[in-house]
């Protein structure tokens, strides 16, 4: 199997889009992932996924410290910005949880610390201490075979 071909297999596993950030000598810095899961909920641990080519890594182990934002259906251009996909720059505005970095209008903002590193590959694997979480009513942005989605509302009809 190439690369591509392994691309694509992983692509038709329809995920949400988070945007990982995190905040260093007062400068906050953020990147687009769908590499993110549960993992524990005695303690409550989460893990994010970092390519060692990645700007944030390093700043994620500086840190110690990282919040995952699970972006809503009308955020599409967060995720873009944060995936280096707009010429232009955009200012994006950031709230606190916990004293860290999230964006407002997330289906979910989840504020953690790192408790452990794995490096695995060509990427490094963060498990986060979950310090705090808020969670909005709005609709998720998802990604599949390579494009943005969202969900479709169906109505259950009972016969």
């Amino acid at each position: 199997m190439d690369d591509r071909q392994f691309r694509q297999a992983m692509g038709k596993f329809a995920t949400g889009v988070t945007v990982i950030a995190t905040e260093l000598e007062g400068e906050i810095h953020g990147m687009t992932a769908n590499a993110f899961m549960s993992v524990s909920l005695d303690p409550k641990l989460i893990v994010i996924s970092i390519g060692e080519k990645a700007k944030i890594l390093n700043k994620i182990k500086e840190s110690k410290i990282f919040t995952v934002n699970i972006l809503a259906a009308d955020q599409q251009e967060h995720s873009m910005i944060f995936a280096g996909q707009l010429k232009e720059h955009r200012e994006v505005a950031f709230e606190r949880l916990d004293g860290k970095p999230v964006i407002p209008g997330s289906v979910a903002q989840v504020a953690c610390e790192v408790s452990a590193e794995h490096v695995e590959g060509d990427h490094t694997l963060f498990i986060g201490k979950v310090t705090d979480i808020h969670l909005s009513d709005a609709e998720p942005l998802i990604f599949y075979s390579g494009k943005y989605r969202s969900l479709e509302k169906l109505e259950t009809v009972i016969i």
